[in-house]
């Protein structure tokens, strides 16, 4: 028996659902990075006020910039789940196109600081935030579509 195809009630509310689906998806990207800056910076100032980090004036050591790197990777992961399960539908689709916004801002943040004098921290750190932005990302969209199965929602 062919399928009958179903006249929507409202026309006007059926055209909008793109716009709406378009709109949560800005939101969940949004939300995704906020939560990154947010805790990174929170996480930056709390060990500047605590004296493991050095004043702000001053450049850390390799060793503080790998812990920077370990907090900033994790935070990355959980932005990027953060969007996936703020996502209107398509989580790995979002976690990844947040992880695109991080290459995109860390590859502006390193060209902003590459020459600059008194160098603001090694090149490494750097290159490091630039590379691993799409592993994190999809490690945050892997755990929602994990979270999804778990769950029966997939």
């Amino acid at each position: 028996m062919p399928r009958r195809k179903t006249v929507p009630d409202n026309p006007a509310a059926s055209a909008s659902q793109p716009r709406r689906r378009k709109g949560r998806s800005a939101v969940a990207i949004v939300a995704g990075f906020v939560t990154v800056v947010v805790l990174s910076l929170l996480t930056d100032e709390i060990l500047h006020l605590l004296k493991i980090y050095p004043p702000w004036e001053e450049v850390m050591s390799d060793r503080l910039f790998g812990l920077a790197t370990a907090y900033r990777a994790v935070y990355n992961v959980v932005g990027c789940y953060v969007a996936a399960r703020l996502a209107p539908a398509h989580p790995m689709r979002h976690a990844m196109l947040l992880g695109w916004v991080g290459v995109f801002v860390a590859l502006l943040g390193a060209g902003a600081t590459w020459n600059y004098q008194p160098p603001l921290g090694p090149h490494w750190y750097s290159v490091t935030l630039v590379v691993i932005s799409l592993p994190c990302a999809w490690l945050g969209g892997k755990l929602r579509e994990m979270q999804l199965r778990e769950t029966g929602n997939a």
